[in-house]
């Protein structure tokens, strides 16, 4: 049975688990595996077997200014998407004449990088065909699943590239590196990542803006440019914007593919009421729409794969009735909202999340009780005690691995040091 590597990191907690059949209970949750079983990096077990990737649980979703997919690429259907942009260039490509047949929106992909045009990924083609500017044999075509015969030419209309909607605004941005391909940014809570309904301005994309100037990526549509994914406004943590289409291209199929063949590593610190009865595990349970409240999400039998890894590194309280515990998770899958679905799912929902975490009553009359301070800096978060940490990923040029890591912001670290007041 083949098996894969699974990160760990000294601190942090086992992450993997055994490649054979492990026990999953009730809520979704494999066993954590022997810590002594080693294979691949140290530190880390051979992880069970993965479903095959490919299908629609695996392609990106986008949902509201707030959610948080991991890659948010836009796609538009309609032809009047481009109405009344001037073509730039156009692109004639031929299929060779023994290929198989393959669908358009990939073999255009295939093709356009064949001839040096890495700026033009398989998403942006998705998208000019459904705007009508792609021809095949002279006919437009607006299906990207339309299958080509070898032999057969296609035309690619490109457009003036639009100039982004959202205008500069001079609002203050924690930089934690920056070359002439992308930026790393440590967002604070409160911050919006890009223009939306009832976010027109005071965005970190209008941030970006007056920071990069004209050199943020395209590819995220007028709205989002160089974002290539997403965290909740009231998440702080890393982020990773792409200045320049090749990167933004190259980023994207990084987190697109969540480090399972590649080197992207994402890790969360997330503070949750009680504490799992196991020190680690996996959190394997599909999320949709939840059906009695479309403005949250939940686990649903009809949902889309998501996978999380969890690993108990605190706990606050009695050993054997904890109040609350601080969690690190890593991300298999790219939800909105996914920890914070998942943590509620296992019963111990995210300290101060006001949509999943509702509910607790009980634990915080007890955390007042007993930890005054705590229940007080508690009260001052006004947020999900979630926190971005650690983003690592290979450059998009030069292929270097970069890794950054992110101490808990103020509010974070307060909670943290009020907590530990109820010993462990």
């Amino acid at each position: 049975m083949k098996a894969r590597t699974q990160r760990g990191g000294a601190g942090q907690g086992p992450f993997a688990v055994a490649a054979e059949p492990a026990p999953v209970d009730a809520a979704g949750v494999v066993a954590a595996a022997d810590p002594d079983r080693k294979a691949g990096r140290p530190g880390a077990g051979a992880a069970r077997p993965r479903r095959a990737p490919g299908g629609p649980a695996d392609e990106p979703q986008g949902l509201g200014p707030d959610a948080d997919p991991e890659v948010d690429e836009v796609v538009a259907s309609a032809p009047a998407a481009a109405a009344g942009r001037p073509i730039a260039e156009r692109l004639d490509l031929v299929v060779e004449a023994d290929a198989a047949a393959e669908r358009l929106d990939a073999v255009l992909a295939r093709l356009a990088r064949a001839a040096g045009r890495e700026d033009l990924s398989r998403s942006r083609l998705k998208q000019l065909v459904g705007e009508g500017r792609v021809r095949l044999d002279g006919v437009t075509v607006l299906d990207p699943a339309r299958k080509v015969q070898g032999g057969a030419a296609l035309a690619v209309d490109l457009p003036e590239p639009e100039a982004a909607a959202p205008a500069p605004e001079a609002i203050p941005l924690a930089v934690v590196y920056e070359d002439a391909e992308l930026v790393v940014i440590d967002k604070p809570a409160g911050l919006v990542v890009h223009p939306g309904a009832g976010n027109a301005t005071g965005t970190l994309v209008n941030a970006l803006l007056h920071h990069c100037g004209a050199s943020l990526s395209g590819i995220g549509g007028v709205a989002r440019p160089g974002i290539v994914h997403r965290l909740d406004k009231e998440t702080s943590g890393l982020m990773v914007v792409a200045k320049t289409d090749r990167a933004h291209r190259k980023l994207a199929d990084q987190f697109a593919d969540h480090g399972r063949t590649g080197p992207l590593e994402r890790a969360y610190r997330a503070f949750v009421w009680g504490a799992p009865r196991r020190a680690a595990g996996i959190v394997d349970a599909p999320i949709g729409r939840n059906p009695r409240d479309r403005e949250a999400m939940a686990v649903v039998p009809n949902g889309r794969e998501a996978i999380t890894h969890f690993a108990v590194l605190e706990s606050y309280g009695p050993a054997e009735d904890p109040i609350a515990s601080l969690v690190e998770c890593r991300l298999e899958t790219g939800r909105t909202h996914q920890i914070r679905v998942h943590m509620a799912h296992l019963g111990h929902p995210l300290l101060g999340d006001p949509v999943y975490g509702t509910g607790f009553r009980t634990k915080e009359l007890k955390l007042a009780r007993l930890a005054p301070e705590a229940a007080g800096a508690l009260g001052r978060l006004g947020r999900q005690a979630l926190h971005a940490r650690l983003l690592a990923f290979a450059h998009p040029v030069r292929g270097k691995i970069l890794r950054f890591e992110s101490p808990l912001p103020p509010d974070l670290k307060a909670l943290a040091e009020a907590l530990r007041a109820l010993g462990s």
